[in-house]
């Protein structure tokens, strides 16, 4: 695939911004190549400190979300739904993820998985939070959890999407928002690309899931030791993503960074800590 001109402006919609060395100086270079903000998501009780730490430090920056991912949904306390709640009280303009349901893991067990999942999207629809859904392998548990635990009125954001072009309609019309990464510009992955033309555009977004979800090499521009994906290379998976969809990629930058401050209501300035320690 040919990348065609850089983009200028983008969000990244979903990483883990903490888990990487010198997580500080990432920014800095996330900046130079264009990336107005991110989305920095919290996966077990363990990592919610280091995520509200980063909101902190870069809170023109970094938004924080708060949640229990599936792989994690054995290792939950007892009190660990008080805890997020505290931790989402603390950052009011944080979010609820990432949270959801796996079934290409061996464990936790899916029945496991749907414990921790429905208080979580029990909580980001009472108090009308976005929420990031982790979902793989697992579309009609998914269903299911959704239509007993539906999802906020502001729709939730499936992150790194990766089904087909059926159930894009399915799940935009339940709210879905669908979160692309570059991991899926790899020749094999051409159908979930296929499904992507299927997103609504106004439903679309961009991420890297650094440090995980490495893009092909020739959509990199930034690799970290033991190939880990840094933040910095969202500035080619736009190009990548915008030369399938037929698009500019300064077209599309502007177009997912718009949807991401809508989605996430990251407009203005980003609110600091309230009150937590």
């Amino acid at each position: 695939m040919r990348v065609g001109p850089l983009p200028c402006f983008m969000f990244d919609s979903h990483n883990h911004l903490h888990r990487l060395p010198d997580p500080l100086g990432v920014i800095g270079r996330m900046r130079e190549v264009g990336i107005t903000g991110c989305v920095v998501n919290g996966t077990c009780e363990g990592d919610w400190g280091e995520v509200a730490g980063l909101a902190e430090e870069r809170a023109d920056f970094v938004r924080p979300a708060f949640g229990v991912h599936p792989w994690q949904a054995a290792g939950v306390n007892a009190g660990w739904m008080m805890d997020l709640e505290g931790w989402r009280d603390a950052f009011p303009a944080g979010s609820i993820g990432e949270c959801g349901l796996d079934g290409w893991v061996r464990g936790p067990s899916l029945e496991v998985q749907r414990a921790v999942c429905l208080p979580q999207l029990a909580l980001a629809r009472e108090r009308e939070l976005p929420g990031t859904v982790h979902a793989l392998k697992a579309w009609e548990p998914l269903f299911a959890a959704l239509k007993e635990e539906p999802p906020p009125e502001r729709g939730f954001l499936l992150h790194s999407f990766g089904g087909s072009e059926d159930l894009v309609k399915r799940l935009a019309d339940l709210g879905a928002w669908f979160s692309f990464s570059g991991y899926f510009l790899q020749t094999r992955k051409a159908k979930v690309l296929e499904a992507y033309r299927a997103v609504p555009r106004e439903r679309l977004l961009v991420e890297t899931d650094a440090p995980d979800m490495l893009p092909p090499e020739e959509f990199r521009i930034e690799v970290l030791p033991e190939k880990v994906n840094h933040p910095a290379n969202l500035v080619r998976i736009v190009a990548g993503l915008a030369e399938a969809l037929g698009m500019e990629a300064g077209e599309l930058g502007q177009l997912t960074e718009a949807n991401a401050r809508r989605f996430f209501g990251a407009g203005g300035e980003f609110p600091t800590a309230n009150g937590r320690e």
